[in-house]
């Protein structure tokens, strides 16, 4: 079992370097938007909003950077459920350089949002069948 089943490869963008030469911290969050945007897809939960407008919103976001990324380079950004509540759930996200370092971690907090009512909604069990089906584990929620 792999404790970070999802992955996601990208390319390191010129653009994302800063004056000192390495992939600016803004850079970091887009990666792991890109991983979490790409989790909410994979899951479900990005279709099931046009349907029901009942869809994912993020809390909160935190990131460690532990060593520097550089143009030209790959990426994998790697992620998990971290935790699943009864309104909100956690990524966890690690940023992986071409030599397989982990150059950052971060944490999502998102929170099931019901844009109908305007207010929080229950994560559905069938989340949380998806995530258990993706991750090969039971939530344990």
């Amino acid at each position: 079992m792999n404790d970070f089943p999802v992955k996601l490869p990208l390319r390191i963008d010129w653009s994302e370097m800063d004056l000192f030469g390495h992939v600016n911290n803004v850079a970091y969050f887009k990666y792991i938007q890109a991983s979490r945007v790409n989790y909410w897809e994979l899951s479900g939960l990005a279709g099931s909003f046009g349907v029901t407008r009942i869809g994912p919103i993020l809390l909160s976001t935190a990131c460690q950077f532990f060593t520097p990324l550089y143009y030209p380079g790959n990426i994998i950004i790697e992620c998990r459920i971290e935790f699943i509540k009864n309104t909100s759930f956690g990524i966890h996200h690690r940023i992986l350089n071409d030599q397989q370092q982990l150059a950052a971690e971060a944490h999502d907090v998102i929170v099931t949002f019901d844009f109908n009512k305007n207010e929080k909604a229950p994560v559905s069990d069938e989340f949380r069948k998806t995530v258990e089906a993706i991750e090969g584990k039971k939530t344990g929620l």
